[in-house]
């Protein structure tokens, strides 16, 4: 079967598709490459260098006809989506947009959505939160992908497109780009390795759950496989704050540098944790990599890709 994957070449999409190509389907990743990096694909998977909102991205779709359409492309800076909502809902809206009206017209069997699990529920009534919990994201990013969800509704609904939106919790792992998507593990994972100070934004007593990269491409796989239609979480229903994050991180990678702690930043919320018990039932999707083996592959990346450069330098 052919799956495109949009944001093909970033830390996650990267991750979905060698999990297509493991499991023996042609793989076609679109990327723009403004996050992503060709050197995260395996070399059986064809990229396509678009922007999703561009007229190239939707002529893909309709040219390649794919039955699968794993969309993981997006503005993914919450803190960003503060200082520029609209730059945020055009990439999220408007480009998701395309894709779906390409998809619609191309016979697309199956969308398969990555929204968000922690930014989506905002702050939370209830720990773990399941997907019955409100939606009421404080960030335009969670607005942007919680109206997501709802096009996709109104898809399914007007032209019969099934499609499972996979709400992540906070995704780290291998191939994370913290110059790009800004995940709080590899910015940390990649200063411990390089012996420099840390910065921790507010009292670093805000809560996370923090889920593996490569189980979160099996997910979207189950999703793949499933008949489920709807939302489902993708997390550990664990909450572990930045403080202690960064002491995990620091005993993984044998160093403690300096903490400084700057003001907190508009738009995040002080905790987040989801339950991921529905994903299981309707998925048979369940986190397998525990948080402290996650952090030491993690950071043994780090440290193999900090190698080359040192011998650069």
């Amino acid at each position: 079967m052919k799956v495109l994957v949009t944001g093909g070449a970033g830390f996650i999409g990267s991750h979905v598709c060698d999990e297509f190509l493991r499991n023996g389907h042609e793989v076609i990743a679109l990327d723009d490459l403004s996050g992503g990096k060709k050197e995260n694909l395996d070399p059986r998977v064809r990229l396509a260098v678009h922007d999703i909102r561009s007229r190239e991205a939707a002529e893909l779709i309709r040219a390649e006809k794919p039955q699968v359409l794993c969309h993981l492309a997006a503005q993914m800076d919450v803190r960003r989506s503060v200082d520029d909502p609209g730059f945020d809902a055009d990439v999220n809206i408007r480009g998701m947009l395309n894709l779906l009206e390409a998809a619609r017209h191309s016979g697309v069997k199956k969308v398969i959505f990555s929204s968000t699990g922690g930014a989506i529920y905002g702050e939370q009534d209830f720990f773990p939160a399941t997907e019955g919990h409100p939606t009421r994201p404080v960030s335009p990013y969670g607005v942007s992908k919680a109206a997501g969800e709802l096009y996709l509704g109104y898809y399914r609904a007007q032209y019969g497109v099934p499609y499972v939106a996979l709400r992540y919790a906070n995704v780290y792992g291998p191939r994370q780009n913290p110059h790009g998507e800004a995940g709080v593990v590899a910015i940390f994972s990649q200063r411990v390795i390089a012996g420099q100070g840390c910065t921790i934004f507010g009292e670093g007593k805000q809560t996370r759950d923090f889920v593996f990269g490569p189980d979160v491409a099996r997910a979207n796989y189950l999703a793949f496989q499933s008949d489920y239609v709807g939302a489902a979480n993708i997390g550990t229903g664990v909450e572990t704050d930045i403080n202690r994050l960064y002491e995990l991180i620091a005993q993984a990678g044998g160093s403690a540098p300096q903490v400084t702690h700057a003001p907190g930043k508009p738009g995040e919320q002080m905790r987040s944790c989801i339950d991921a018990s529905l994903a299981k039932k309707v998925l048979g999707w369940e986190p397998k990599v525990q948080l402290a083996e996650g952090l030491r592959q993690t950071l043994q990346f780090f440290r193999e890709r900090a190698v080359p450069q040192r011998a650069r330098g």
